[in-house]
């Protein structure tokens, strides 16, 4: 009786520790969830949530996580090392993107009469216009696993620097360069901006969140796997 139950222990110990290395290994080759690799890196995922231009959780987001390319996590730990030293961390609002959430997106913006987010972040858009515009597309480089949407924290009161407009607001004063924002502002854009480029990303122009890797391992692949 005493071997057979050793037995069971050791058998329920091989199977948690398989399921374990299942956990670990689910995302595909070439893929890392950003904690792992930046442990000081938060994490406010806006399209797991309903805080978001669309105001609910977006099809493909089954977690809070944020998942990219190897290369392209890398190079934001470069970053990220390098705000650290200026004090600051970093927050991700988004990173690889399924191709589901963009199909979503798309469909949302074709109707019409669901405009509940307008307020917060379209005030000065009609919805109509976005996709023209190029705020919706059919395609988006997140799904290619090495862009990634993020702000910076100050180590020493946990706050978020005042970029002068909220993560995925549609405007104008979201560019790179508007001079509709302050200069302590634009100070606050240039660091991060500055730390990003020099880990070899590239900065969107009418986004300040947005950051792609120039070498992106995956140029012309559109990824579908749920951010789970």
């Amino acid at each position: 009786m005493i071997k057979y139950s050793i037995f069971i222990l050791i058998l329920l110990s091989l199977l948690i520790s398989c399921a374990s290395s299942s956990n670990q290994n689910s995302l595909p080759e070439g893929f890392v969830y950003v904690t792992d690799i930046i442990s000081t890196a938060q994490l406010e995922i806006r399209y797991f949530s309903e805080d978001n231009f669309v105001g609910t959780v977006i099809d493909g987001y089954e977690a809070p996580k944020a998942i990219l390319t190897v290369e392209a996590a890398q190079a934001l730990k470069k970053a990220a090392d390098a705000l650290e030293e200026q004090g600051y961390y970093i927050k991700i609002f988004d990173a690889y993107r399924p191709q589901r959430a963009v199909d979503y997106f798309v469909r949302w913006s074709k109707d019409l009469n669901d405009t509940k987010m307008k307020e917060k972040y379209y005030p000065e858009l009609d919805k109509s216009v976005l996709f023209e515009q190029g705020y919706i597309a059919e395609k988006s480089g997140y799904s290619r696993g090495s862009t990634v949407d993020l702000t910076l924290v100050e180590i020493s009161t946990g706050k978020e620097v005042d970029m002068g407009s909220g993560f995925d607001f549609f405007g104008e004063i979201s560019n790179h360069g508007t001079h509709l924002i302050t200069a302590e502002q634009e100070k606050n854009r240039n660091i991060l901006r500055d730390a990003m480029v020099n880990a070899g990303f590239e900065a969107y122009p009418e986004e300040w969140w947005h950051y792609t890797l120039k070498d992106e391992p995956y140029p012309d692949t559109y990824f579908d796997f749920p951010v789970k």
